[in-house]
Order: C-alpha cells, then structure tokens, then sequence
C-alpha cells in the first residue's frame, strides 16, 4: 500500500511516498522556509524549486499535484502523520478526527516547538485530500510502557497530575523501530533481548527496550531532557535554572530559547549545532569544540551504563539517528570503558561502517564481544507509513472478531523438584486440588509462604506440575507489601529476577531469583494465533468497555502453543482495575498490532 507520510516542522516539510511493506520512497519531497519568501522545495534531492510566501497548507497543496503524479496510477488514500507529542492519553497510533486534533492541540503546551507544525501539516493535508484515511503516529506512543518508577517526577503528585507533569519520552517510532531491526538481525524474539538504542541527531535520546517494551527513555515531559543535543542543553539542575532566570532576569519564552535553541553543541562549542562542524574545528584544535564532543559523548555512555543497571544487563546496543549512523568518533567514544558489560567495539569497523536502505544493519562490535554494537538505518517513514496502512486496512474490515475467555490469576508459585522436596519434605509428590483453563496444569492443596524484606504473605498456592526452575507469580500490590521490586516478565524468563524466600511445612528456601510480575497475555493455539494474524511473542492492546467505565490494556502478549488453551490472562490488581471477575469472557477484535476486548458473557 502506497502512504504519504508527512512530517511538518515550524518551517520545513518532509513528505514521501512510500510502499509499506517494502519501504521503497516513489517520491519524497522537503520543503525548507515555509512562511517566508524563499520558500523552496526539493524532489529527491534535486534542485530547489521556489514555491513563494506561502504557508504549510499553501505548500502542501502546491507540492500535492507533483506527489499525486509521480505515485502513477495508484490514488493516495492513506496519510501517515508525525506528532511529537500525544501526552497520556495516545499510547498507539490513532485514526485522525476532529476530536483528535482537539486532543493534540490540548496537549501542545507540552511540545510548543513540534505540535503546532504538526497540527498545520494535519490540517493541510485533510483539506487537500478529505477523502483519504488520516493516521496520527506519537513519538510518545512507545514510551506508554514506562512503569510509573521510570515516568514519576518527585514532586507533589497531586500538581503532577493537574498539570501533566510526568516523563513521556520521544524518539519513540524510531526506538521502535531499530530495537524491531535488531532482533531480526540477532535471529532472536524481541521479547527475549535488552537492547539499548541511541537515535543521535539534532534531537538525540537513548531507551532502554527490555524485551520488547521501552522501560526508560532519556527525554522526559519535554524533547529538553537527556543527552547533549544540536541546540538543546539536555539534562540540568533546575536550581541552576531558576538561578539563571533570576541572575539574568529571564522570562519563562526567554529562558525556553535559552536551553532549547542556544545550548548543547552550540553553547558547548560556541561554533555551531551542527556535530560535523564542530569534529573539524576539534581536528584544527579548537578546545571549546573538543570540551563539546568529550561531553557530548559523555552523556551518552553514561545513559547506557544506567541502563544496563536498570535491564540488569544488555544484549545489544544501537546507533542510529543523523550522528548514531555517520560519526565513527562519537560511537568510539560513547562505547568507550564498555567492556565490563561485555561490549568491546572493533575501531577499524567502526570507521568502515557504512549503513544504507540497502544495508540497514552494520556490526561494529569485535567477534568476541559479549555485547553486540550496531550502527542501523533508522525509518520512521517506513514505521509511520505501516501504522498507518494498518489502520486504513481496519477501516475496509479486515478484522477478525471472536469470543475470548479472561482469566484472573491470583499470586501463585511454581516449584522445582529439589523446591518441593526442601520445602515438603523428600519425594513429596503435589496433590491436585483442581484442573486449570491450560491444559496439564492444576491447582495444588499445597501452600508456602512468601517471605519478603518487609512483611510476609501467607499461604500462596502452588500449582502443577512440577517445573524445572521456581517462579513465583505476584501483583504490584503484592510488591509493595513483600517490599520487592519484581520485574515484568513473560512466563518461564526468571534469569535476573528478584528474590525470595520461601516458607514450607517441612522447612524454608531463599531463592536468588524467580519473583516476577506476570507479563499479562493471552494464551492461543496455532490456529487462533493464524486467525488472529499473530505470532507468538507480539505485544498488542487489549480494550476492555465495562458499564460506564472503558479501560486499554496495553502491552499484552500474544503467547503461541499447541499445548494452550484460548484465553487472557491478568492479575487481580488488573482485574480489579478493568471490574472483571472469574468467568467474564469477550469478543477480541484483532487489527494489525491492536486488538479490542469488550466485557461479556460467553453464551
């Protein structure tokens, strides 16, 4: 399918053609200097064409006719667009309506340099072309996975609330989208890798995708938090602003122009914004420029030990972005005194990598290095124009729709052999209470204690069959009371997790690892999974509409097994949030990457 992807700045235009299942461009525009005289455009890196004084609606509808000639005979019926930021309430992509353009002019206070453009670029687009489905792409949307540890500010919560105040993260299509090229580099599910990506351009940001979900980004309630940047100053003491406003006697739009338009490379070098300028005069001696690349680079390797530390560790990091794909001396310098983690980057590669649309992915990593190191071709064209080719395909009805069972899974354990015979005592064999939904598995009339730092949790029912590694399955209420910080995990993925001992008739056991939060899911066989169009280890949204109350689940997994059994699994904190009990069942409404439960009996 044939998107236009559009992506407005405060003067410019960026706007391709582009097929969404082979990336290829049959066009792409960008027009430089909107709303003044010398606004011009070029078409694929051609010559500037002068398009005159005119806006963005003006120069979206002069460049249209051209993009409408070169896509053929294929009609435009699908717009992709770029919104930077989608504040809490967009946490996917979404069909664009006058509502939506409400809700993302609501939030542009939070983003007062990218929205307007985009919301310009929106409205452009949908007087010229009010026939074609409109899809709207946050940069935000990825980072809707943060846990509320990684997104809180400490301040007053209540002023947070009212005020919006809270880590939203950007950059997010295109983490999105190179962690995506990294497993499929590694031949190995998302879901199973700590990947670590580094988009370094005029904006830059680092995330931390721990299996397949961003857990922590460097940007935060604004683009102005983080790494270095072109103009931007990135992360700083909010006392030494306030002392600066109060020094200088700066108002809040002065201060605003101050950190995002006259900071980072720019204030550090005194030069330019611009990385490749700035490595020249360093060449020619230049200190201030050399003083600018040393904490450019500084902050960088700095967000991926800290990251490491949060995934407890790092499969993969990526370079991509502007600077993350051409500049060799920022990636030595930023993977620098990495070996402890096991990445150890060959210097001679690295000055050779070369990634293109044809060689998306270049390993600058040594043979031996534990850790791989890649530079990728990021594509947020290619990422926005899928997002948005699926949602046009919702729209038509491709769609498949089927009562799905939900279950609520309460803390439960699962024990090895050795576990059971420590904490039962010597070749005690569990006693079946009742079957479980799966098949094979049931409900014992053993129980233990779990025995955390902070209090103690009585009488958690083991379930069977025996397993080759314990886990232990809790809430975030059960968290907080054992005083434990347990990840979120798929089933089965305890390497890391936290500890905890375990109570029993016949004695105790502390485990160094094995407390997880379940990962919620969805269980399907083969055939659902065909149906459904989905394979095992996708991540999709879940609606749920109750009476009077309608709550997303986000980030729910699709798990694929012949030995399974169709049905969602939650935990109580969850079941009580969405007001669902034992038994509720729903229609599961599958399109692309989101799905839609709605609360129901099954008859």
């Amino acid at each position: 399918m044939l998107v236009l992807v559009i992506n407005c700045g405060s003067s410019s235009i960026k706007a391709d053609l582009v097929d969404s299942r082979s990336g290829k461009r049959s066009a792409r525009a960008r027009v430089e200097r909107v709303a003044t005289e010398s606004c011009f455009v070029r078409w694929d890196d051609g010559p500037a064409d002068a398009l005159g004084d005119v806006d963005h609606r003006g120069a979206i509808a002069k460049i249209l006719s051209t993009l409408v000639a070169r896509a053929g005979e294929v009609a435009i019926d699908v717009v992709g667009h770029r919104v930077v930021h989608g504040g809490a309430d967009f946490t996917d992509s979404v069909l664009i309506t006058d509502q939506v353009v409400a809700q993302i002019e609501a939030v542009s206070p939070l983003a007062p340099l990218h929205n307007p453009p985009n919301l310009a670029g929106i409205r452009a687009a949908r007087s010229a072309l009010p026939e074609a489905t409109h899809v709207a792409v946050f940069d935000t949307s990825f980072h809707a996975s943060m846990p509320p540890k990684a997104y809180k500010y400490a301040i007053d919560q209540q002023v947070a609330k009212v005020h919006s105040v809270r880590r939203y993260g950007f950059h997010g299509t295109s983490h999105r989208w190179v962690a995506q090229q990294a497993a499929l580099w590694m031949e190995a599910p998302a879901h199973q890798l700590r990947i670590i990506t580094c988009h370094l351009g005029n904006g830059a940001s680092v995330c931390a995708v721990e299996r397949g979900r961003s857990v922590e980004t460097s940007m935060g309630m604004t683009p102005l938090e983080g790494l270095v940047m072109g103009t931007r100053s990135g992360d700083l003491d909010a006392g030494a602003v306030l002392h600066l406003m109060d020094a200088m006697a700066l108002s809040v739009s002065e201060t605003s122009e101050m950190l995002n338009r006259r900071s980072g490379l720019l204030g550090l070098s005194g030069l330019s914004h611009d990385l490749r300028d700035v490595e020249a005069q360093a060449d020619a001696g230049d200190e201030r420029c050399r003083d600018a690349i040393d904490v450019y680079a500084h902050r960088i390797r700095k967000y991926i030990g800290a990251y490491a530390a949060v995934m407890g560790g790092v499969d993969v990091i990526v370079f991509t972005g502007g600077v993350g794909e051409n500049s060799a001396q920022i990636r030595r310098l930023a993977t620098d005194q990495l070996s402890f983690l096991g990445a150890v980057v060959d210097h001679q590669t690295n000055h050779d990598c070369d990634v293109c649309f044809e060689r998306p992915v270049f390993e600058i990593s040594t043979k031996t290095s534990r850790v791989k190191v890649v530079a990728i071709a990021t594509d947020e064209e290619r990422a926005i124009a899928q997002d948005a080719a699926q949602i046009h395909q919702s729209l038509l009805g491709d769609e498949v729709s089927m009562a799905i069972p939900i279950a609520i899974s309460a803390r439960h354990v699962h024990l090895s052999r050795e576990a059971v015979n420590s904490l039962f005592g010597e070749d005690h064999q569990l006693t079946p209470l009742r079957a479980l939904s799966q098949p094979g598995q049931f409900a014992c009339q053993e129980s233990v204690d779990l025995i955390g730092p902070k209090r103690t949790i009585e009488r958690v029912r083991v379930l069977g069959p025996i397993r080759s590694n314990c886990q232990i399955e809790v809430s975030r209420t059960d968290e907080f009371t054992l005083g434990v910080d347990a990840p979120v995990r798929r089933s089965g993925d305890v390497a890391g997790s936290s500890p905890i001992t375990l109570k029993g008739p016949a004695g105790s056991l502390s485990l160094s690892e094995g407390l997880i939060c379940a990962w919620r899911h969805i269980h399907m066989t083969p055939t659902d999974a065909l149906r459904f169009g989905v394979d095992d280890g996708d991540v999709v949204e879940v609606r749920v509409d109750t009476d009077g109350r309608d709550l997303i689940f986000g980030d729910v997994l699709v798990r694929v097994s012949p030995n399974y059994r169709l049905e969602m699994h939650i935990d109580t904190d969850e079941g009580n949030a969405a007001e669902l009990s034992p038994g509720d069942s729903g229609i599961l409404t599958m399109t692309g990457a989101t799905a839609h439960l709605r609360k129901g009996k099954l008859s």
